[in-house]
């Protein structure tokens, strides 16, 4: 989800912030400190680690799959009886408010392997294609792991992302190599951690450290399968890079969703829901509200309440308060943040409320309201991946979707409506892979609907059934159901098996009554 951070490392695999070659220091993006170390992996460690990981594989997936799914059913208990550890560590690492650390990773991992591990036996079990035309031929599919399936995922859900797929993954039967960003490697390490502790077989579930250097040489280590979430940039590199290997894989890139409100929204509702989905972890989410077209009969109530809302948000350091927003993860992203407003403000946007990072210690930047805005500013077009909602007033819905479909990115949506059905019509014309009618950001959490985007927000989807049968290759094994003596596809070919052909197609796919078309076989 948005900006990978692997972007910012160097060929030779060093970082910024005085990060060696060898280590990466990990700091607290609120107050500066120290969270600790962990090493930069070159391209032999990691072939070594997909190795162990190919080998586990082979014992991991001869297991039933119920066995398999009863023993992600322990790693789920685990992370529940330890998600104290793991929302302390978010909101350290992360600057993540603990509200969201609990509700946005933890409980949304713990219900994805609830859901899985309850459907995955019946799912992944072999099953029947009708033939429609050879009748006397069986057709069974077969769901088989693919191998090693290697995740890449970002600095900005840390937890949940990762764990979405590799959960999957090894309910297939696969095993997992997890690279996450050099930003917030530690909490990918707890996830490790907990898998161990809770006597599950190590080398199938395993994690890789570094830079940009350290991903190249996972998929260059003989992986079977890619889950990238990212930005475009990072996307457009790893696709290449399976393409080239002929890896299939599923990337899930940025985002720049849009929010239409109706003429006939509840204005309270409906400012709540764009404050929430605006600032929910600093704006750090792909499906965060990036852009709002106001009808013009709301546009200005709808503003004046959604700047009294931001006003009252709570900012600070998460591991020592409950606050709503918290510290940016990733440096960059303010100075992003700072482009966009100021573009927008020469061209007449005026900053309603926020608009600067905040002074003292740690990485916070206000939230931030613009209004006045049009697509001649950045902000309006580009990802903006931080704490920064701009306003647009529209004379129509027909303009709002113009608008809203404009964009080269489409993976989330949202549209506000009293009438839900017309918000439902409005909704299915949104160029998106999903578009929420009245609610926003909740489709991260829905493990059975598929979540991925179209146009440049990359391909393929992660969670729903296709997703988990996607980490599987499909086998199809056909088996005669009658013997027969002889084929007539088969050889030899003379003038009365060709008549006989030309008599069945007629008879089969021709035009005319099926009486006429049976006559002309006999």
């Amino acid at each position: 989800m948005g900006e990978m951070a692997t972007e910012r490392a160097s060929k030779n695999g060093s970082g910024t912030n005085g990060h060696s070659a060898s280590m990466i220091k990990v700091t607290a993006p609120a107050t500066g400190e120290v969270l600790g170390e962990v090493p930069v992996m070159g391209e032999s460690e990691v072939r070594s680690i997909v190795a162990r990981a190919r080998a586990a594989q082979k014992p991991w997936a001869s297991l039933p799959i119920e066995e398999r799914c009863e023993l992600v059913l322990r790693y789920k208990e685990a992370i529940v009886e330890r998600s104290d550890e793991v929302v302390d560590l978010l909101a350290r690492e992360c600057g993540k408010p603990k509200h969201e650390g609990l509700a946005h990773e933890v409980m949304i991992v713990a219900d994805i392997a609830a859901y899985f591990a309850k459907i995955a036996p019946k799912l992944l079990a072999p099953r029947e294609v009708p033939m429609h035309l050879l009748k006397h031929r069986k057709a069974m599919l077969h769901y088989v792991p693919r191998g090693v399936v290697a995740v890449i995922s970002p600095w900005n859900f840390p937890f949940q992302l990762p764990l979405r797929d590799i959960l999957l993954a090894l309910i297939a039967g696969n095993s997992c190599v997890l690279k996450p960003s050099e930003i917030t490697p530690l909490i990918a390490l707890k996830a490790k951690q907990i898998w161990d502790e809770a006597g599950l077989p190590p080398d199938v579930f395993q994690v890789v450290t570094g830079y940009g250097p350290t991903g190249a040489a996972l998929i260059d280590a003989g992986i079977q399968f890619c889950v990238l979430t990212g930005s475009v940039a990072t996307g457009k590199r790893v696709a290449a890079a399976c393409g080239e290997r002929l890896i299939p894989c599923v990337m899930e890139l940025g985002g720049k969703a849009p929010f239409i409100a109706c003429a006939d929204v509840d204005v309270e509702r409906t400012a709540r829901g764009i404050v929430y989905g605006a600032f929910a972890n600093a704006g750090q989410v792909c499906i965060s509200i990036e852009r709002v077209y106001a009808h013009r009969e709301v546009h200005d109530r709808l503003l004046s309440r959604v700047v009294e809302l931001t006003r009252e948000l709570k900012m600070g350091d998460p591991a020592t308060d409950y606050v709503d927003v918290g510290a940016m993860i990733f440096p960059k992203q303010m100075d992003i943040a700072e482009a966009h407003i100021q573009d927008a403000v020469s061209k007449g946007a005026r900053i309603e409320v926020g608009g600067k990072r905040r002074s003292g210690p740690g990485q916070f930047f206000e939230p931030t309201v613009l209004s006045n805005c049009n697509h001649s500013m950045s902000v309006m077009t580009g990802e903006i991946f931080g704490p920064v909602v701009p306003f647009m007033a529209v004379s129509s819905d027909e303009e709002a979707l113009a608008h809203a479909n404009e964009s080269h990115l489409g993976l989330n949506a949202y549209v506000f409506s009293g009438d839900r059905d017309h918000g439902r019509r409005v909704a299915e014309r949104v160029e998106a892979g999903s578009v929420l009618v009245n609610d926003v950001l909740i489709n991260g959490g829905m493990p059975e609907a598929p979540f991925g985007g179209i146009k440049q927000s990359g391909f393929g989807r992660v969670m729903s059934d296709e997703s988990l049968r996607e980490m599987c290759d499909v086998r199809h094994v056909n088996v005669e159901k009658l013997s027969m003596p002889s084929d007539p596809f088969w050889f030899p070919y003379n003038e009365k098996s060709y008549t006989m052909f030309r008599k069945g197609l007629k008879a089969l796919f021709g035009g005319g009554s099926l009486l006429d078309r049976l006559k002309g076989l006999l």
